[in-house]
C-alpha cells in the first residue's frame, strides 16, 4: 500500500460533506415547496424565493437504490456498489439540469431484526436505531448525494400507519374479473339470495372476495423462528432466514389476493424496461399455462375430483389419478383399510420440501388410497393414489396420471405395475414411453368421440369442446403462482388494523379498524420470543389485545416485505401526515400527466440484487396495481428501469461472509485511500451487472489516478509547503489546506484546437457512457484526459473546468476541492462560480472539435516511404501533388528521372513515380 497520501482526501472529504449536508445541497424539490434564494438548485434554474410547481420545475428524475435492511454487522463492500452506480447516475442528472429525487432509508422490520435483537438480548427498537446509525454513518462517509430530508423508517409510526392504511384498501377491496380491477368492495354485487338471508352469510361471501382474507392452509412452520414463511421465504425445505427446517401445517393465515392479477402482471411486464433475464424470472414463478379443468367422479363423493391438465388430449391414457397428499378430498375417499398407510404417509410428506418432492431423480413413492374415479372419456375405473410429486400448491392439486407421455407418471407405473396406455405417436419413430411433446392421436376413440389421426393442437380444441359441451370440463388458464401468505406468528412487524369480534350468531368475524385509529402501534414487550404452541408474540399482550367492547386485536402482524411494498411512493411526499400522497406530487414525479409528454413514468430508475426478482419486485408491482385501479397512483407500474448489480465477491473468489472471513469493510478502505477512491474503484472493476473479485491493490491504482488529477491543477512547491506544515502541526491541517495553490501553468486563456480536441473527446466518452452506464469505460476515458493534459505547457482553466464537471458524479470531494481552487485563482469563462460544481451544466460535445485540421500525409517515390508531409484536411488532390513535388527531401529522387505518374490518395499518401 501507499505510504504518503497522494492528496489530502482525510481533510478534503469530511469538508465537502459537511457542507452538503448544511446547505441541502442534494434536496428534491416538490410543487409547492418554497426554494431558497441561494440553494444552488435555484440558483441553477433562477428559481430563487419562489414556489416550485410542475410548470417552474424541470423534469424530473427519480432514481432509487433498494433500501437497505440496516444488520448489525454494518456495511460491507459489496453493499456500496449499486449506491455508487445510482449516486454517479444522479449527480450526471442534475448536471444536466435535472430535478433529481434520490432518496434512502432503511427496511427494518422483519424476522432478521428480530433474530438479531433475541441474539443479542436487547429490544429490537434499540437494536434497529443502533443498526439505522451504523448503516447512515458508513454511508455519508461516502459522499453519496442522498436527499436525506425524505429519510424513511418502515418501523417508524409515521410510515407504518400508512402501510396499514394501504392494507386497509386492500381489505376493503375485491378484484372485478370483468374489468379487470380491483374496486370497492361495497359496491360488490350481493346474490339476491344472500340479501334476504341471515348477515353471516352475506359477510361470509363479501369475505371470500376481499383481496385480503383469512384462511386455513397448509404453510410452512419453522419451529426455530417460530412463524410461518411464504414460498419464496423456503429455499430447499430450509428457512432462508436462518437455515432452519421447515414443515407443513395446516394453521389459520391472512392471504393476500396476488393471483388476481396474475395476467395483468404478465402483461405488463411488456410495458418495463427491465433485462430479460428477469422478466422471464417474474413469467416463470406467475407460470401461466393453457389446459382445461376435467371432472372425475368417485363413487360415494357428491363433488367430483377437479384436474388441471395442459395435455387434455390425452385423457383416453389416463390410467391412474394421484392426489397431493394434503387435498381435502383424500380423507373422503380412503377406503378403512388403507387409512392408516395413507396417514402415515402424510405425516412423512410433511417434512419435505416441494423442492424435495419434486426432484425428478427421486424414487417415487406413494400409497393406494383404496378408492377408484370414472375416466369420463373411456367410462373405465382407475386407482386414486397420493404421492407427494403432486403438490397442493399447483394447479387443483390432483393430477390425471398418463405414464405413457409423462416422465414422472412413467416412473410411479412402473414402480408401482399400473397400467400404461399409449396415446400420442411421436413422428420420426421415436420412442412412445415416456414421449411428452406433440404428436399423433392414437388409441384414442369411444363410442362417441375419436381423436385418432389429430395433431395434437387440433386433438386439444376437439376434446376440449366434448368436455364443456357435456360439463364434463372447461377450457381453463392456470397459474403456479399462489396468493400471498401475509401473516407472521412474530412481534416485529407492523400490527394488522383488524379486531375480531362474535356476530349477533356467535360466529367469529374480523372487521377493519378506522382510519383515525391509524396507527396502531404495537404494545412494548419484554418477552417477544416466539411462543413454543405457535401463538404470536402479541398475544402475550393481553390488555392491548382485549378491548372493552369485547373485541379482540388480531395478534399476528404483517411480514418485513410489506413495509418496502410501497417505500418508493412515501419518498416522494415523506412528511405528508394527512394523507398518503399528495395528488399533485405524485402526479409531477411518477406521471405521464403532469404536463411533460416525454416523461418516463414511476421511477426512472431502480437498482438492486436479483435476489429480489419473485420476492420484492413482486409484490411492489401487485400493490401499485391495486393503488391505481383505486386512484390513488396514477401509472400501472412502479418501476419502469431496473438493474441488478453484480455481486463483488471477497478477494478469495467466494462469497463475502463472516464465516469465510473474506468480508472486507468500507471503512479500512475509506481510512487508506478515501472515499473518492472507493467509489472509482467500485465502478472500474468491471461492468455493473458482473460478479467480480475484490482487490485491495486495484483500489490503489485508481487512488495513484486521482493523485495525477490533483497533480494536474496544484503547485508542487505550495503542496510540499503544505505537507511540511501539517508535519509540524497537524491541528492547523484545514488551515494549511487553503495555502494550497493552483500551479502557474493553469491560466485563463483559450484552449488550442489540440486541447479541445482531447477535451471533447472525453465528454463524449463520459456522456455516452454514463448513458450506458458504463462506468468503468467513462473512468478509463477520464484517465487518457489526465494522462494528456499532464504534458500541456499551458493548462486552460475553461477546459480543466469542464474535466472537474466529469469528474464529479465518479469522485466528488476532490472535483469541489480543485473547482473550489480553480474559482479562487483562475475565473472560468462561461461558467457562473456562484453556481456549486454538483449544478454546474454538463459539457456539451461539439463534433467539430474531434474533426482533424491537418493531415500527416506520406510521400513515396516507387513505392518507397521518403517524406511526410504536414497538409490541411481539405486540401485538394492537385495541390498534395504539388506539395510533395517541391518538397526538399524528395527532390533528390527526382532529379534526372522521367516523373511517369503521381499517385494521389488525399489523406493517405502521395506515390511518385519515376523511370
Amino acid at each position: 500500500m501507499s505510504q504518503r497520501r497522494q492528496y489530502p482526501f482525510h481533510l478534503i472529504e469530511p469538508k465537502w460533506q459537511a457542507h452538503w449536508e448544511a446547505q441541502a445541497s442534494h434536496r428534491a424539490w416538490n410543487p409547492g415547496d418554497i426554494l431558497p434564494p441561494q440553494h444552488p438548485f435555484a440558483l441553477r434554474h433562477q428559481l430563487g424565493g419562489q414556489v416550485a410547481s410542475a410548470a417552474n420545475l424541470p423534469p424530473k428524475c427519480y432514481i432509487l437504490d433498494m433500501f437497505p435492511y440496516p444488520s448489525g454487522a454494518g456495511l460491507h463492500v459489496g453493499h456500496p456498489e449499486g449506491y455508487t452506480a445510482t449516486d454517479i447516475l444522479s449527480r450526471f442528472r442534475r448536471a444536466q439540469g435535472f430535478n433529481v429525487l434520490h432518496p434512502m432509508g432503511w427496511d427494518a422490520f422483519g424476522l432478521p431484526a428480530e433474530q438479531y435483537a433475541i441474539k443479542t438480548g436487547r429490544h429490537p427498537r434499540i437494536t434497529t436505531n443502533e443498526n439505522i446509525a451504523t448503516f447512515k454513518k458508513q454511508i455519508r462517509s461516502l459522499g453519496f448525494s442522498y436527499d436525506w430530508s425524505r429519510e424513511i423508517d418502515t418501523t417508524d409510526p409515521i410510515y407504518f400507519r400508512w402501510t396499514q392504511w394501504i392494507f386497509l384498501q386492500i381489505y376493503n377491496s375485491w378484484f372485478n374479473p370483468e374489468t379487470r380491477r380491483a374496486e370497492p368492495v361495497s359496491q360488490l354485487p350481493i346474490p339476491a339470495d344472500l340479501q334476504r338471508g341471515p348477515e353471516a352469510e352475506r359477510r361470509a361471501f363479501v369475505d371470500s372476495k376481499r383481496l385480503a382474507f383469512v384462511t386455513e392452509a397448509p404453510v410452512w412452520w419453522c419451529e426455530a423462528l417460530g412463524t410461518v414463511l411464504a414460498n419464496e421465504e423456503v429455499i430447499d425445505g430450509r428457512s432462508e432466514v436462518g437455515d432452519h427446517p421447515v414443515v407443513r401445517k395446516p394453521m389459520r393465515q391472512w392471504m393476500l389476493r396476488i393471483t388476481a392479477y396474475a395476467e395483468r402482471l404478465l402483461e405488463d411486464l411488456n410495458t418495463i424496461d427491465w433485462t430479460d433475464s428477469l422478466k422471464e424470472m417474474q413469467r416463470n414463478w406467475i407460470g401461466k399455462s393453457e389446459g382445461a379443468q376435467v371432472e372425475f367422479r368417485v363413487e360415494g363423493v357428491a363433488a367430483p375430483i377437479v384436474v388441471f391438465t395442459t395435455r387434455p388430449d390425452t385423457l383416453f391414457g389416463a390410467t391412474y389419478m394421484v392426489l397431493s397428499p394434503e387435498h381435502p378430498f383424500v380423507s373422503q375417499i380412503t377406503r378403512p383399510a388403507q387409512r392408516d398407510a395413507v396417514r402415515n404417509y402424510q405425516e412423512t410428506v410433511a417434512r419435505k420440501s416441494d423442492l424435495e418432492r419434486t426432484e425428478l431423480a427421486k424414487e417415487k413413492t406413494g400409497v393406494f388410497t383404496g378408492a377408484f374415479a370414472i375416466n369420463p372419456v373411456t367410462g373405465r375405473e382407475i386407482p386414486v393414489w397420493i404421492a407427494d410429486y403432486v403438490l397442493a400448491s399447483y394447479g387443483t392439486g390432483a393430477i390425471m396420471a398418463v405414464p405413457a407421455h409423462d416422465t414422472r407418471d412413467f416412473e410411479f407405473a412402473q414402480k408401482f405395475n399400473l397400467p400404461i396406455a399409449q396415446v400420442i405417436d411421436p413422428p420420426g419413430g421415436k420412442d412412445w414411453r415416456g414421449y411428452t411433446d406433440d404428436g399423433v392421436a392414437v388409441n384414442s376413440s369411444s363410442g362417441e368421440l375419436s381423436l385418432d389421426g389429430q395433431p395434437t393442437a387440433q386433438a386439444k380444441q376437439t376434446i376440449i369442446a366434448w368436455l364443456e359441451s357435456r360439463k364434463l370440463g372447461r377450457r381453463t388458464v392456470n397459474f403456479k403462482l399462489r396468493d400471498w401468505l401475509f401473516s407472521r406468528q412474530r412481534y416485529w412487524g407492523e400490527p394488522f388494523p383488524i379486531v375480531w369480534r362474535k356476530d349477533a350468531s356467535g360466529a367469529l368475524c374480523h372487521e377493519a379498524l378506522p382510519e383515525s385509529a391509524l396507527p396502531l402501534i404495537p404494545p412494548p414487550l419484554d418477552d417477544y420470543k416466539p411462543t413454543p404452541d405457535g401463538q404470536p408474540p402479541l398475544a402475550r399482550a393481553t390488555a392491548w389485545v382485549n378491548l372493552p367492547d369485547g373485541s379482540a386485536r388480531e395478534t399476528n402482524t404483517m411480514p418485513q416485505w410489506a413495509g418496502s411494498c410501497w417505500y418508493y411512493l412515501r419518498y416522494l411526499d415523506s412528511r405528508n401526515e394527512s394523507m398518503f400522497l399528495d395528488r399533485g406530487v405524485e402526479r409531477y414525479w411518477v406521471s405521464r400527466d403532469s404536463g411533460r409528454a416525454s416523461q418516463t413514468p414511476g421511477v426512472d430508475l431502480y437498482v438492486g440484487g436479483t435476489e429480489h426478482a419473485v420476492l420484492h419486485l413482486l409484490y411492489a408491482r401487485f400493490w401499485h396495481k391495486v393503488l391505481f385501479d383505486l386512484g390513488h397512483v396514477s401509472t400501472p407500474e412502479p418501476f419502469h428501469k431496473l438493474v441488478n448489480q453484480g455481486l463483488i465477491l471477497g478477494e478469495d473468489g467466494q462469497k463475502m461472509s463472516k464465516s469465510r472471513g473474506n468480508v472486507v469493510n468500507p471503512d479500512d478502505v475509506l481510512k487508506v485511500f478515501g472515499a473518492d477512491a472507493f467509489r472509482l474503484y467500485e465502478m472500474f472493476m468491471g461492468p455493473l451487472e458482473m460478479v467480480k473479485p475484490w482487490n485491495t491493490q486495484g483500489v490503489e491504482g485508481v487512488y495513484r489516478f486521482l493523485g495525477r488529477v490533483w497533480r494536474l491543477f496544484v503547485d508542487e512547491k505550495s503542496e510540499v509547503e503544505f505537507e511540511q506544515s501539517c508535519a509540524a502541526d497537524a491541528s492547523r491541517e484545514a488551515e494549511f489546506l487553503k495555502r494550497v495553490q493552483l500551479q502557474a501553468a493553469v491560466q485563463a486563456v483559450e484552449p488550442t484546437a489540440e486541447q479541445l480536441k482531447t477535451l471533447h473527446a472525453c465528454i463524449k466518452k463520459v456522456t455516452e457512457d454514463l448513458e450506458g452506464m458504463r462506468f468503468n469505460t467513462a473512468i478509463s476515458g477520464m484517465m487518457v484526459f489526465v494522462n494528456d493534459a499532464l504534458a500541456w505547457t499551458v493548462k486552460p482553466a475553461s477546459a480543466l473546468a469542464d474535466f472537474l464537471v466529469l469528474l464529479q458524479p465518479f469522485a466528488p470531494h476532490i472535483a469541489e476541492e480543485l473547482w473550489e481552487m480553480l474559482s479562487r485563482h483562475a475565473p472560468v469563462r462561461n461558467r457562473d462560480s456562484a453556481v456549486a460544481l454538483g449544478y454546474q451544466p454538463w459539457p456539451a460535445f461539439d463534433p467539430a472539435r474531434l474533426v482533424e485540421s491537418a493531415w500527416e500525409v506520406p510521400v513515396q517515390v516507387n513505392g518507397k516511404l521518403r517524406d511526410k508531409l504536414v497538409a490541411p484536411t481539405g486540401i485538394s488532390a492537385g495541390d498534395l501533388e504539388k506539395a510533395a513535388l517541391a518538397s526538399e527531401k524528395i527532390r533528390p529522387f527526382l532529379e534526372g528521372k522521367n516523373i511517369k505518374k503521381v499517385i494521389v490518395v488525399p489523406g493517405k499518401l502521395v506515390n511518385i513515380v519515376v523511370g
